[in-house]
């Protein structure tokens, strides 16, 4: 048996249709719903934060945006991966605070003496914020949003951009 379905634009016998319109025979044509492309596989994160990373000739993923094959898989549709031109922009930032925790000790040892002013040194850096990540490629266009969850997230981030773009060439 084969696993070939008739040419439903074929219209006699033998030319891989029954000579009888699509809409009568059941077979998806023109605007009837087609299957999905199959999902991406799997992907490891770093770190338990949700961020797939690279493996050395797999598919990969920056937000929504998947490379696998020599395809670029959007929600807005598949791309070429050859041809394409990628950019990051940096939208997060970095503060330097300092900790709830610090303010509370140094007013406890204030008390006791002037050394609980140390815990005012205390400094923590919380970044927020996110990367957007654009590609174009074969007339198309799609943007994502990567949450920026540490200082290191945009070089990861070029990191994997820069692989992709190599892909493109």
């Amino acid at each position: 048996m084969s696993d070939q379905q008739p040419n439903p634009y074929a219209s006699g016998p033998g030319q891989g249709g029954s000579g009888e319109p699509q809409w009568e025979t059941g077979h998806p044509g023109y605007g009837y719903p087609q299957p999905y492309p199959q999902a991406p596989p799997y992907q490891p994160t770093v770190g338990g934060q949700g961020i797939p990373y690279a493996a050395p000739g797999a598919s990969f993923a920056l937000g929504d945006i998947t490379v696998a094959g020599d395809q670029i898989i959007t929600p807005s549709g598949p791309m070429p991966l050859k041809g394409a031109m990628w950019n990051a922009t940096d939208f997060s930032r970095t503060e330097e605070k300092i900790p709830t925790s610090s303010i509370v000790l140094a007013v406890v040892f204030a008390v006791f003496c002037l050394l609980g002013l140390l815990f005012l040194l205390m400094k923590e850096k919380v970044t927020t914020g996110y990367i957007q990540v654009t590609v174009t490629s074969g007339g198309r266009h799609h943007a994502t949003m990567i949450p920026a969850t540490d200082m290191n997230t945009f070089p990861w981030v070029m990191n994997q951009l820069n692989y992709a773009r190599s892909l493109s060439i």
